[in-house]
């Protein structure tokens, strides 16, 4: 089958503050996690508007914003857990489906490619991107069934291994993509904007927030003067610290 026959998901929330990255805070403000998670999501769905599929959709807990491109179809996540909202959203698909999150802005054409090949699917029944953390990055399967998915424990150390179990168990040929670090406490954010595409959005956003913070830092330590040329975070004229300390 042709990669063009693949239904291309992303699975997202809507990057507003105190709704998203909650994890990050305090080392970095509500606002500031929205605006990673913003361009996290942007660059996400930037490489999935250039994929052969035969449809993009965006699967979203909230409102489209002025980060949405076009090209692709907005339907609302389900209600449940999890795995109910992956479920529901391979359940709305026929044929092919390939499904990835908004925590890994490094993801490029290439890491998907073998799930897009002509010839992706004639000898494997899915796809499975490892996550740094225990979780997955990517799920892709032949023939969307929502009950490979209901009951996987998500959002736990052992979630990706949980969900390869769940996939053989039921007689797929399994295939690993390449393993990725995902955006989920602020020890994550530097190697992520590390190994994301030069000119990312989510690499600037996090090397500016990252100058601001050093800024700050600078400009309230005791007898000492922000450095020259140094642009400062907002919240360092009311006073406000800002910790890095991963949480």
């Amino acid at each position: 089958m042709r990669g063009g026959g693949v239904t291309v998901l992303v699975i997202a929330k809507e990057p507003r503050p105190g709704r998203v990255k909650t994890r990050l805070t305090p080392a970095y403000t509500p606002a500031e996690a929205a605006r990673l998670a913003e361009a996290a999501l942007a660059d996400t769905l930037a490489v999935v508007r250039g994929l052969p599929a035969r449809r993009r959709v965006l699967v979203l807990d909230g409102a489209p914003g002025d980060w949405l491109p076009p090209g692709f179809t907005v339907v609302p996540q389900a209600a449940g857990g999890l795995d109910e909202r992956l479920a529901a959203a391979f359940g709305g698909c026929t044929g092919p489906a390939l499904l990835v999150g908004m925590d890994t802005p490094q993801l490029t054409a290439a890491l998907l490619a073998p799930a897009l090949a002509g010839d992706a699917w004639s000898a494997c029944d899915a796809y499975l991107g490892p996550a740094q953390d225990g979780g997955f990055w990517a799920l892709g399967l032949a023939r969307p069934d929502p009950e490979l998915l209901r009951g996987v424990p998500m959002s736990t150390p052992h979630t990706g291994a949980a969900q390869h179990r769940r996939l053989r168990e039921a007689g797929l040929h399994v295939r690993e993509l390449p393993p990725l670090r995902d955006v989920d406490t602020p020890a994550d954010v530097p190697p992520v904007a590390e190994a994301a595409a030069p000119g990312s959005r989510f690499a600037a956003t996090a090397h500016r927030l990252d100058a601001w913070t050093r800024a700050a830092r600078a400009a309230t330590a005791p007898g000492a003067a922000a450095p020259d040329g140094a642009a400062v975070h907002p919240a360092a004229a009311d006073g406000a610290a800002l910790d890095r300390a991963a949480g």
